[in-house]
């Protein structure tokens, strides 16, 4: 219904306003309504409700400008408003009257009618439309917030749900470290590694980290999942210097780190390389594919769609994310601002 009232607003807009100026000039004259050539007036009727359909459309892109400005200047925007009518509207009209679509009957009196009538006219209108797509704004971002919110709280339910098999594993991990013998040192690190990681999740992690902290937690990680790969593997890391005391939202390169060790192959080699540019902060992660010898699954898989998600709600429009899978290299890049 909406889209219906939407495009027949500007027709009636158009009908109504010149039939005002008929009223205005055609009755204090006592001329009977509608004067003179029936066909003349049906063609500047056409020609009103046109330039109303048209007025309609550069009004709502306007509009939707201006809203998405941080400031808006309402003066100086209704000003530019009534100029741009002003000039468009007189123009056609002279054009109008030089070709003969148009009956200015009373010359310099016609003008003055239909500006008096037509720019106020146009200017309620464009103030019904404003409003209008102010109100619809405002509701879909009162819709975005309440997103928002319901998905922070589902994270902070499903995060407390999580923690007690972390605290168990934990747990168990120190049980099973002091009952592995001395001598088995591998065995040893790797249970090491695995609770220094689980410690970093459980203790350490506040709502933010610094990058020192998480570039310690990331390399941890790195060298745990090296662990299990094979030694022909070739691993290459590059870490800003410039990565300090800078805040940033915990856990967010772990899916990435994770998918490279799960599909390298081929050549068998993975590069890692973090920079900071300014307040922005790039992420890169090559590995090798050999499609025939290990297929790798084209869909993205939940660490990668919960990845997005917690990059939509903590990083909106501060991030990008882009994944590109070729023959024989996989690609992610993760660039934040921080």
């Amino acid at each position: 219904m909406k889209k219906v009232i939407r495009w027949l607003s500007p027709f009636f807009l158009g009908v109504v306003m010149f039939n005002f100026i008929r009223l205005v000039t055609d009755l204090p004259r006592n001329d009977d309504f509608w004067p003179h050539s029936k066909i003349q007036h049906i063609q500047a009727l056409c020609i009103i409700v046109f330039f109303s359909y048209v007025l309609d459309y550069r009004m709502r892109i306007t509009i939707a400008k201006k809203l998405s400005q941080p400031k808006q200047y309402i003066f100086k925007e209704y000003l530019t408003l009534t100029a741009v009518l002003f000039l468009v509207q007189n123009l056609i009209m002279i054009i109008g009257s030089l070709t003969g679509f148009l009956i200015i009957g009373n010359g310099i009196n016609d003008y003055i009618i239909a500006n008096v009538i037509c720019i106020p006219m146009y200017l309620l209108y464009y103030t019904i439309i404003r409003n209008d797509m102010i109100a619809a704004r405002y509701h879909e971002q009162t819709l975005q917030l309440e997103k928002v919110k319901v998905g922070q709280l589902d994270m902070e339910l499903k995060f407390l749900k999580s923690q007690y098999h972390p605290h168990f594993l934990f747990n168990a991990l120190n049980t099973i470290y002091f009952q592995t013998e001395a001598g088995n040192t591998q065995a040893r690190t790797s249970i090491e590694l695995l609770s220094e990681l689980l410690r970093y999740q459980l203790y350490d992690i506040q709502k933010t980290v610094t990058l020192k902290q998480e570039m310690n937690y990331t390399q941890a990680y790195i060298r745990f999942q090296q662990m299990r790969m094979s030694e022909r593997l070739r691993l290459t890391q590059f870490y800003d210097e410039g990565m300090d005391n800078q805040e940033i939202h915990p856990l967010l390169f772990q899916p990435l780190v994770e998918n490279a060790f799960k599909y390298v192959s081929g050549e068998y080699w993975i590069n890692f390389r973090f920079e900071l540019n300014g307040n922005e902060l790039t992420f890169r992660v090559e590995n090798s594919l050999n499609w025939k010898s290990k297929p790798m699954n084209t869909k993205q898989g939940i660490g990668i769609e919960n990845l997005k998600r917690r990059l939509n709600l903590l990083y909106p429009a501060r991030y990008q994310l882009t994944i590109t899978p070729a023959d024989d290299v996989f690609t992610a890049e993760l660039k934040i601002k921080l």
